[in-house]
């Protein structure tokens, strides 16, 4: 759950539309590369999508040939279909989510939202410098 991260962890919610699809089997590879500055940030990185397991299971091994698997926790949005991408407003009326991400510190807060455009990775700098300003 979010609220076992509370007090311990701030937390990157990266919400991405679908499985298998050209800019999101780019986006969260990228991720791996990156773990280092989410440990830096004392962050944890949680990937959702509203895929179902069985595709989320063969997608985010087929991301990482060397050890089959991201880093991160990803959920599965599935059922009931959207819920948690609702929750947060992003869930599009085509039954995707938006790509988006959440930055949320230690006290719960969310500190920092992008919607990005779906077509696009966002840049890891913009999260980067808003992982930041927990720091201080």
């Amino acid at each position: 759950t979010l609220s076992s991260f509370r007090g311990n962890k701030n937390v990157v919610i990266s919400f991405v539309p679908a499985a298998w699809t050209p800019v999101c089997s780019d986006q969260w590879p990228g991720y791996n590369a990156f773990k280092e500055i989410f440990d830096e940030h004392d962050a944890v990185l949680l990937g959702i999508t509203v895929d179902n397991l069985p595709t989320l299971f063969a997608w985010t091994h087929a991301m990482d040939t060397e050890t089959g698997r991201v880093w991160f926790p990803v959920l599965s949005d599935f059922w009931p279909h959207g819920a948690t991408a609702a929750r947060y407003g992003v869930l599009r009326t085509d039954g995707t989510s938006e790509r988006a991400l959440f930055v949320i510190d230690k006290k719960g807060v969310i500190r920092y939202i992008d919607v990005h455009d779906i077509n696009r990775r966002p840049p890891l700098e913009d999260l980067v410098r808003e992982l930041d300003t927990l720091l201080n």
